[in-house]
């Protein structure tokens, strides 16, 4: 894994020097001072790669990336110190007067495809408890994340949108409740998961005409030490897909492993599987009946070309 992210941001300088190349810096030192100014300086009905580079600092900003502003990469100068961050949340009243919701509370909106982010932290700062208060929702189709951090606590984060496709490689996705949630195909490899809350990790929406949903390969799953009653997720719509595979559970998940919706018949129809995890965590045994542990021939399934079609994120 570390071969391959060396040769990604060994690729991203050459890809930057061929192309729209901005740079945003809080001192002044750059093109821009805030990074919503980059991305409202890519052209509407983009077709050509920009690339944005990031250099260290808190940028607080509610940001949107329009749907037409397509290919866009951001890379921030170290995972750590370049920081996008907002605090809006459900029950807050926004500029305009309107009671933040869900859907509005998102500190950084990506509505394009194409997207890439390497080395960033995305954040929603509201406060453990909020409520609702994302820290990324993306939307577009092929958005893939290199080296990234995810922070909050409910709802951090979105993957909107059936049709939407995308892959998180190396990243570290932190929160309460629900903290990874929506209706996209996602692959997540060798990522970090850690839970802040006696609540659920995942709450899939995945449609029923998707055969995969949320599939979490060779990932790490913590919890704070006082936890001992997380599941793995609970599904948000009938059909919600996830599956985990080769992953080190943690003490935190419950034994029964995953939870239905409060009680409703959503569980009936979720495909909720796992193979080969282990840890304190990972207890076939106990599991919930109406989940699965694949077979090895079922495992093979899961593949990135599989899961992801024709779109390769990898470099």
């Amino acid at each position: 894994m570390k071969k391959r992210l060396l040769l990604y941001f060994l690729l991203v300088p050459l890809f930057a020097l061929s192309q729209k190349k901005m740079t945003v810096a809080k001192d002044g030192s750059g093109d821009y001072q805030t990074v919503q100014a980059a991305l409202d300086a890519v052209p509407l009905s983009n077709k050509k790669p920009v690339y944005i580079f990031i250099k260290s600092g808190i940028y607080k900003e509610k940001l949107h990336l329009d749907s037409s502003k397509n290919f866009v990469t951001l890379q921030g100068e170290n995972k750590f110190t370049a920081i996008l961050t907002y605090d809006d949340h459900t029950g807050k009243l926004s500029a305009k007067g309107d009671t933040i919701n869900t859907r509005s509370s998102w500190s950084f909106i990506v509505k394009a495809d194409n997207f890439k982010a390497i080395d960033l932290t995305f954040q929603n700062d509201a406060g453990f408890s909020a409520g609702q208060a994302v820290a990324m929702e993306s939307d577009g189709d092929k958005a893939a994340f290199f080296n990234c951090r995810f922070i909050g606590n409910q709802d951090v984060l979105f993957t909107n949108s059936a049709t939407s496709r995308q892959y998180y490689e190396h990243c570290y996705i932190e929160g309460t409740t629900d903290f990874i949630f929506g209706a996209a195909t996602v692959w997540f490899d060798q990522c970090h998961i850690h839970s802040k809350k006696n609540s659920h990790v995942t709450a899939a929406s995945t449609p029923p005409e998707k055969k995969f949903g949320y599939v979490f390969n060779d990932c790490i799953l913590t919890g704070d030490t006082s936890l001992h009653n997380v599941s793995l997720g609970r599904p948000w719509r009938p059909s919600s897909a996830v599956v985990y595979l080769h992953c080190f559970i943690g003490p935190h998940i419950r034994a029964e492993g995953w939870s239905n919706w409060n009680n409703t018949d959503n569980y009936k129809a979720a495909r909720y599987a796992e193979y080969l995890n282990y840890g304190a965590g990972a207890n076939p045994a106990a599991r919930l009946n109406w989940t699965r542990q694949l077979s090895g021939e079922e495992a093979k399934e899961y593949t990135i070309k599989n899961v992801l079609g024709d779109w390769s994120p990898r470099p």
